[in-house]
């Protein structure tokens, strides 16, 4: 969509230019065939065809002009739509009063802020922009000038054809007249007749209608009247005032009779690059009746706003005096437009005075000289004297960025930072400026940093505590000096002591004077149940030690409830306290017996020599439904991630909070573990733990990365083949395996089928059949494949157990089929025909080796 801005332009230039309709609109609005009609909000068409009013264009020739410059037909009949459909919406049913509001009859929308961008963020002045343009189109600009509508009429205010005048009689006689005085000059009043008014003020026609109607109303004349009148403006005419010279839009503008010259110049746009802001001309019959300085307004507020235009008046805009230009530290720094007796005073004042940072007692001016420049310094009791000249370029220079009176102190004192050099500061007096030292200070020695004339600098090492105490001279200071205190922190290491092992949480600690390893164990929270109290070590830096010796090991113990002992060893610095845990600790075990017993379930492990056969006992036997063949073993390999003590017990308390939580009515001891359980941290799990398994897994990794086609499957837990029927008839045997933690004993009903699965026929699930052999069941399931492997075909016992079919010179011996057994019978793989190379290579290999046995027999 094209803006409305574009538009704009070409009223203006048709009306300043008076060209003929179709030639000035085909040179600006050469892009009307983009323009979609329904892509317009009612209010810019509504703008359009207010500025082609303005402009002189009836609204048959604006739709004829957009016609002309290539907008298709659908398009235009769109525009004469909308057109009339605004022109229905604005028909008033009915009339609110007498007299309307008072309007602007014909005022050229122009001066109402064409020059408005879109973009409003403020820029700084660079520095080349001319003072006083942006007053006139300064991005988002809504100052317009526009004249109030709403003041009282002026008394001076000329009347002209088109003005609508209120004609009120008050007193002992009431009348009101409204009429329009019309192009001849005259008003007509019912009754009255008509009275020429035109070109007279408002005061004067006040006369001239208080004498006419003085010969009706009586009342109106004499030396003590009883009738009044009053004459007031009921619309505002429009004037044309051209404007001309160094504007950016020059050219002739209807404009609002109460319009000032302000107005006029805004519409135009203001004065261009070369256009004056000092001089502008005002010309009313032939003379210069006004001249009319921006500046004024700008700089003092003082704009001549009551200098009213009248109809044919021109406003002259001459070139620029001269320009200067002023940069570096004052508020606009700006090019200005200087008269002939202005003086860098004036400039400044111009240019908004000096910033904070500007360096005052001196400018540098740069000035032509003929044919090159040249450089003048102009200090402060001539900027009164200096009178400018055009194309000078004044430099306001910054302060330095530096202290005449600085010194500074800074680390281990309570108030670091910079203070005044003041006459005989010394060192001692500076530490006190600073509120003394800290603590921690170093008193041994300080540095103070030196900076010499030619801005190097060399380092003072000085007796701090002897400056303190007296027993050293004190040191006087000078500008820039930067003192250093350092603290006993910055030069020596931190201290710190380790503790590992089983207590709540291990970890580093502060290391404090004569700590014993009781302060230390309680910093961490105390003991973990698992703790063995009677065995703890402490490992020792050795900082002189013989060559091999790492540390030395300190074998200790403590009360298990950590209770005072003058005996115990103080800890140093860097120490490692290790406490172990109890060769007897172990937290319970956990294994669980599922299907034909007479008591399933959860069982705790009571022993490490606990076994199946133990574990059947305490579930109470089998039951008559058991099947002891079937029996299976589930037992957790080495990649099970097995919860390590810490993570159960910490798995345990968090399940202790919850339900302490979840009880509103928690006794006061009850309440005070729920307050401690919510501020304990959790432990984090040891880094040994199931190291095996990573390392394993890993290695498996390694190999399968290394090995094409080899993979394999890590799992958590498998199946373990037992013989449940012999451990029962021979308990403590070798097939009465010792139970572990997280074991499964799964013992099914006695199956009545036999599962077939591989490469046969059929694929199926057959009934068991007591003293069939192994082929019976392959051909109930259809027979082999084409493509199986015999030799290879297995059977899966219930309990895990695998048995695989043996051969001997071409005797195939299967193993037997028990009830709940799988027959696998595995394939081939896909058949690779030989090529005629490999074909020709084997005959040729067969040839061969018959020629050499022949060779043999004969020999």
């Amino acid at each position: 969509m094209i803006s409305i801005k574009r538009f704009s332009y070409f009223f203006v230039f048709l009306a300043f230019l008076g060209l003929s309709i179709p030639q000035t609109f085909a040179q600006e609005t050469s892009d009307a065939s983009k323009i979609k009609v329904d892509e317009l909000s009612d209010d810019q068409v509504q703008d359009l065809l207010d500025r082609s009013t303005n402009a002189g264009l009836s609204k048959s020739e604006f739709l004829k002009a957009l016609e002309i410059q290539g907008m298709p037909p659908s398009e235009v009949a769109k525009m004469r739509n909308r057109i009339s459909e605004g022109e229905d919406e604005s028909i008033r049913n009915t009339k609110v009063s007498k007299r309307d509001e008072r309007v602007q009859v014909d005022m050229d929308e122009i001066a109402l802020g064409m020059f408005q961008f879109s973009d409003g963020t403020f820029k700084k002045p660079d520095g080349n922009e001319i003072f006083g343009t942006s007053l006139f189109y300064q991005r988002n600009r809504r100052l317009s000038f526009e004249p109030s509508l709403n003041q009282a009429t002026p008394k001076s205010y000329v009347l002209s054809p088109g003005d609508l005048i209120y004609v009120d009689i008050y007193g002992q006689s009431e009348q009101y007249y409204e009429a329009t005085v019309n192009p001849d000059g005259f008003v007509l009043l019912d009754n009255i007749g008509p009275v020429s008014v035109s070109g007279k003020s408002i005061e004067e026609a006040t006369g001239i209608l208080k004498n006419r109607i003085g010969r009706y109303y009586t009342g109106l004349l004499g030396s003590n009247p009883n009738t009044f009148l009053q004459v007031t403006l009921g619309n505002v005419g429009s004037i044309k005032v051209n404007i001309l010279g160094e504007v950016r839009l020059p050219g002739t503008f209807t404009l609002s009779a109460f319009s000032t010259v302000f107005n006029a110049l805004y519409a135009a746009g203001g004065p261009n690059e070369n256009g004056s802001m000092r001089k502008i001309k005002l010309v009313r019959n032939n003379k210069q009746i006004a001249e009319i300085d921006v500046y004024d307004l700008l700089i003092n507020g003082t704009a001549k706003l009551d200098l009213k235009l009248q109809d044919q008046d021109v406003i002259l805009v001459p070139p620029y005096v001269s320009h200067v230009k002023i940069k570096g530290e004052v508020k606009r720094p700006m090019i200005f437009e200087a008269m002939e007796n202005d003086n860098f005073s004036d400039l400044l004042r111009y240019a908004g005075g000096f910033t904070d940072q500007a360096f005052k007692d001196r400018v540098a001016i740069s000035r032509i000289t003929g044919n090159q420049r040249s450089v003048s310094d102009v200090y402060q009791n001539q900027f009164d004297m200096f009178i400018l000249k055009g194309g000078d370029e004044i430099t306001v220079q910054r302060i330095l960025d530096r202290y005449s009176n600085r010194v500074q102190i800074k680390g281990a004192v309570y108030r670091e930072g910079t203070f005044a050099l003041e006459e005989g500061l010394t060192l001692s007096q500076l530490v006190k400026n600073a509120e003394g030292l800290r603590g921690d200070a170093y008193t041994t020695q300080a540095s103070i940093l030196r900076t010499k004339e030619d801005l190097s600098t060399e380092m003072i090492q000085v007796n701090l505590r002897g400056v303190l105490d007296g027993t050293v001279p004190d040191v006087p200071l000078r500008r820039e000096d930067v003192v250093r205190i350092a603290s006993i922190y910055d030069i020596n290491n931190e201290q710190y002591v380790q503790i590992l092992g089983e207590v709540k949480k291990p970890g580093v600690y502060p290391y404090s004077a004569e700590m014993k390893v009781e302060d230390l164990i309680v910093m961490a929270g105390g003991f973990q149940e698992s703790a063995n109290s009677q065995d703890i070590e402490i490992a020792r830096r050795l900082e002189d030690s013989d060559l091999g010796t790492l540390a030395d090991i300190i074998p200790t113990q403590v009360d298990p409830n950590l209770g005072y002992n003058p005996n115990s060893p103080s800890l140093v610095p860097f120490d490692q306290v290790i406490v172990r845990k109890r060769a007897s600790f172990t937290m319970q075990k956990l294994t669980a017996v599922e299907g034909q017993v007479n008591s399933p379930g959860i069982f705790a492990i009571q022993s490490s020599g606990e076994r199946i056969s133990d574990l059947i006992k305490r579930a109470g036997g089998l039951n008559q439904f058991a099947y002891a063949k079937g029996a299976t073993l589930i037992r957790r390999t080495e990649f099970f991630n097995t919860e390590s003590e810490q993570i159960r017990r910490q798995r345990n308390l968090e399940g202790l909070k919850m339900k302490l939580a979840e009880d509103p009515s928690n006794s006061e001891a009850q309440a005070e573990l729920l307050q401690r359980l919510l501020t304990e941290s959790p432990s984090a799990e040891s880094p040994v733990d199931n190291q095996l398994a990573q390392s394993k897994k890993e290695s498996l990794d390694q190999i399968a990365s290394e090995t094409p086609g080899f993979a394999v499957k890590l799992k958590e837990t498998e199946a373990v083949a037992i013989d449940l029927e012999e451990i029962l008839r021979n308990p403590g045997s070798e097939d009465d395996l010792l139970i572990e933690e997280g074991d499964i004993l799964s013992v099914p009903k006695l199956f009545q089928t036999v599962r077939m699965r591989g490469d046969v026929v059929y694929p199926t699930t057959l009934r068991h059949e007591s003293g069939r052999s192994l082929k019976h069941y392959i051909n109930g399931a259809g027979g082999f494949e084409r493509r199986a492997n015999r030799k290879q075909t297995y059977v899966v016992y219930a309990n895990g157990a695998v048995k695989r079919t043996k051969g001997f010179l071409g005797i195939r011996n299967y193993p037997p089929v028990e009830p709940g057994a799988e027959v696998i019978v595995p394939t081939k793989g896909p058949k690779v025909p030989l090529r005629l190379g490999e074909i020709v290579g084997i005959t040729t290999g067969l040839a061969t080796l018959g020629l050499v046995i022949s060779q043999i027999n004969w020999q």
